[in-house]
């Protein structure tokens, strides 16, 4: 089969080469998937896992990509809740081959159906962004209708999905972002939109919920705008400064399967509309995973017409 693999952790994005792989087997429990998109997130090459297994030993060359929308092609021995000719989508184990190939092996337990009126390119762009969105604002954040949440990033991939799952649950939505990004924030549910060129974050005033993806100095000068009992979500890492009364939670994004389909369910009733910045196939992926610019929203691999 057809694979984008990486070997050179120094490279980076520019390291990775399209090669024919072996066509991986569904261990127990495991389905294995016909990948027809598949979406990458940049950072995932400065992870760990990407490069070493769970007892820290090299795995390389490794297939990068940890979203996917496909069908199941087989069952690995004591699989349940999924059957061969099944429309899926969902999250990969971070230690194991991804998803920038023609197949990957996948436990079953990670993968929820895809709709049949939901494009393959849709499904590959929703796992991690809406996941992550999902269990920031409502497992950590705890967010409840009428309160309020700084999004930071608004426009981007994660950001435009935190904003449009806290505007629908009631929440009064912050955004931010450069200049260029303030319409596609208020057009992702931000009723306020915070440029962090020109306008001053500590006008805000104080909000029930921060959801930080910058982290850095935006992330310090966050944790001073939540309100008594608060909260300060970070996917960026540990926040460095801890709100004064509130909580400060960090959090790596876990797969779901009934947050799947709550998600998917948003999209085919157009209450959440995934970013999409780029599409690209499988041959021509690696042009597309080195932009010479940068890119807002997400970037998909169409690995099959």
């Amino acid at each position: 089969m057809k694979a984008i693999v990486v070997t050179d952790q120094a490279a980076g994005t520019a390291g990775m080469t399209l090669v024919e792989r072996p066509e991986p087997t569904a261990a127990g429990n495991d389905v294995l998937v016909e990948v027809h998109a598949s979406g990458f997130t940049p950072g995932e090459l400065s992870w760990p896992s990407t490069w070493t297994d769970r007892l820290g030993r090299d795995r390389t060359p490794s297939v990068p990509g940890h979203e996917l929308a496909g069908v199941v092609t087989a069952l690995g021995y004591g699989t349940t809740g999924l059957s061969v000719g099944q429309r899926v989508f969902g999250l990969t184990d971070w230690t194991r081959d991804g998803t920038l190939a023609e197949y990957a092996a996948v436990e079953a337990r990670n993968l929820a159906p895809l709709p049949g009126d939901l494009d393959f390119t849709v499904g590959a762009s929703l796992p991690i962004s809406g996941l992550t969105a999902w269990q920031g604002l409502f497992e950590h954040g705890r967010l409840r209708a009428g309160q309020s949440v700084l999004v930071h990033g608004a426009a981007g991939g994660v950001g435009s999905v935190v904003a449009q799952l806290a505007r629908e649950a009631g929440a009064h939505v912050i955004g931010t972002g450069r200049t260029a990004h303030r319409q596609t924030a208020l057009d992702s549910g931000a009723q306020e939109f915070v440029d962090l060129d020109t306008d001053a974050l500590e006008d805000v005033g104080k909000v029930d919920l921060v959801f930080d993806v910058f982290g850095g100095d935006i992330g310090k000068r966050s944790a001073d705008l939540v309100r008594a009992g608060g909260t300060l979500v970070s996917i960026a890492g540990p926040p460095e400064v801890r709100p004064a009364d509130g909580l400060a939670i960090d959090f790596v994004v876990v797969p779901d399967r009934p947050q799947l389909s709550e998600i998917a369910q948003r999209v085919r009733d157009g209450r959440v509309r995934p970013h999409i910045a780029t599409v690209s196939s499988l041959d021509d992926a690696v042009a597309a995973l080195n932009p010479t610019e940068r890119v807002l929203g997400k970037t998909v691999i169409r690995v099959r017409p």
